[in-house]
């Protein structure tokens, strides 16, 4: 019988010193799979809010025609790193990146244009215009293995600047489904 407990206490301080030097094993014995740090993990999630939360504050003000901040970045009186310009789009760096590559495509003139979900026949040119300043964009940032080209609408797409405008995301494997 003490040979059995002997034995027993053994298994258990074995056990115990094998569970505290194994980094992949939890205290139960499971093994638990790390694809990524946990900070980034509690990050995302802040971050996620963080951006849903601006998206409805950006949406109780969309419409009141007051200047956005691409507004001011197009008179530049807000610097941005230009990527490309011409007469009718400005794109540039995102200044919070989700990419290697984050450009933002935005029309020169809003013209009511504050979401996709505002676009009007007289818009289709405009529309199109920026789909070809987006293919203009991911040549010049060497993209031609493939990118994203996303545009968020309303408060549900987190939307946050109500100035209608393209993200050209790449530099890395774009996942699917998207989010």
């Amino acid at each position: 019988m003490a040979a059995m407990a002997a034995a027993a206490k053994l298994t258990a301080a074995a056990s115990s010193l094998l569970l505290r030097r194994s980094p992949l094993l939890r205290p139960h014995g499971l093994r638990v799979p790390r694809r990524f740090a946990p900070q980034r993990f509690v990050r995302h999630i802040a971050s996620s809010t963080n951006e849903e939360a601006a998206a409805k504050a950006a949406a109780a003000t969309a419409d009141t025609g007051g200047p956005t901040i691409f507004d001011k970045i197009i008179a530049k009186e807000i610097p941005s790193d230009v990527v490309y310009e011409d007469e009718k789009v400005l794109a540039f760096r995102d200044i919070n990146p989700q990419a290697p590559v984050h450009v933002l495509v935005i029309p020169k003139i809003r013209d009511g244009l504050t979401g996709l979900d505002k676009a009007e026949p007289r818009h289709v040119e405009i529309l199109g215009y920026l789909l070809y300043a987006a293919k203009i964009v991911a040549e010049k940032e060497g993209l031609a293995e493939g990118y994203r080209v996303v545009i968020n609408n309303g408060p549900k797409g987190c939307q946050s600047v109500y100035h209608l405008h393209l993200h050209v995301l790449g530099g890395r494997q774009m996942k699917w489904p998207a989010g």
